[in-house]
């Protein structure tokens, strides 16, 4: 079960993260500009400043796309970086099928299996 996850939804296009934590839901949206270097930047701020504990009890959870080359290669670093060094759980989504970026949406997400563990499966615009 996912209870309390980061989200990163970065492929080019109204990126933001979002922090679920003890039931509460934060979005932060991104500035596309800075991806390639804030990134990790911000991730690590949101995470400290909800005193968040990075262990196999938290998931990360990436947009595979499609989108944006480089936003979802750098996203799939981030979340890939976390998974081996905190042990988190790692899950990718498609962009189609999150309609909104909120709770709401990103629960049912969840709740109907729309995500996945084999993550790798990155879609690219050309």
């Amino acid at each position: 079960m996912i209870n309390n996850f980061l989200i990163i939804n970065c492929i080019g296009k109204d990126d933001k993260l979002g922090l679920r934590i003890n039931k509460e839901f934060f979005v932060y949206n991104f500035d596309n500009k800075k991806k390639n270097e804030r990134l990790v930047e911000q991730i690590l701020s949101i995470l400290k400043k909800h005193d968040v504990e990075l262990n196999d009890n938290f998931s990360v959870i990436v947009n595979q796309g499609p989108g944006s080359f480089s936003g979802i290669r750098i996203s799939l670093a981030v979340a890939k970086g976390l998974e081996i060094s905190k042990k988190v759980k790692l899950f990718g989504y498609e962009d189609a099928n999150l309609k909104l970026f909120n709770q709401e949406n990103i629960e049912k997400l969840i709740n109907q299996d729309l995500v996945e563990k084999k993550l790798i499966k990155p879609i690219y615009l050309s």
